[in-house]
């Protein structure tokens, strides 16, 4: 939507972007208290500028300890380890007051999983767990593994798949996409492209 990006553009916007953040934590703020006995989220992706900000550290600790008294949850994504282990108010405001924690394959942060485990309070169990994520994978399934730990109490990997047909339509492999799209031209639809590729897929399993 038009909406949408605009505020886009005003987050690249240097001057922009700490007005923007306020305003978007402001409005989540007042809906956590307005919308009482509905489920909230406030999912802030790729925001380590605002995050190591001092201004916005506060406000964080602020919204972790207390979003769960309004059936809210506050929930960070980051695909940078490094965001996490230089920011301080990743420690004081979000990995202190976060019982669930969830990460994907850390093989290319094997020399700094030390940091990792130390930051995150990870035991040496969680830590063989977590580096075994896609090691041993069956090549002739679509699915990829993931860790999730809830609060130090429970912990596993398990195997994250989905249908051929939802694997191709949100794909990040460029050989997949130009596979899928060249077809789409062929074919005249996407979805015709992607539930014949999702049947050849199928045939060859």
């Amino acid at each position: 939507s038009n909406m949408a990006r605009r505020w886009v553009l005003s987050l690249q916007n240097r001057e922009l972007f700490p007005v923007v953040t306020i305003i978007i934590m402001e409005a989540f703020i007042n809906k956590m208290r307005r919308l009482k006995g509905i489920r909230k989220q406030l999912i802030v992706e790729e925001a380590w500028k605002a995050l190591s900000s001092a201004s916005m550290s506060e406000y964080l600790k602020y919204l972790y300890k207390t979003v769960r008294k309004y059936f809210g949850e506050a929930i960070v994504v980051t695909q940078e380890v490094d965001d996490i282990i230089s920011s301080p108010v990743v420690k004081e405001a979000i990995i202190n007051n976060s019982d669930c924690k969830i990460l994907l394959d850390q093989r290319k942060y094997m020399n700094k999983f030390d940091s990792i485990q130390d930051l995150l309070g990870l035991t040496d169990k969680e830590r063989g767990q977590i580096l075994s994520i896609n090691m041993a994978n069956n090549p002739n399934r679509l699915y990829k593994e993931v860790w999730i730990g809830l609060g130090g109490t429970q912990s596993a990997v398990y195997a994250t798949e989905v249908s051929a047909e939802e694997y191709l339509t949100f794909t990040t492999e460029e050989t997949e996409k130009m596979e899928v799209l060249a077809l789409a031209d062929k074919l005249g639809s996407i979805e015709s492209a992607i539930k014949q590729l999702a049947d050849k897929k199928r045939s060859k399993t």
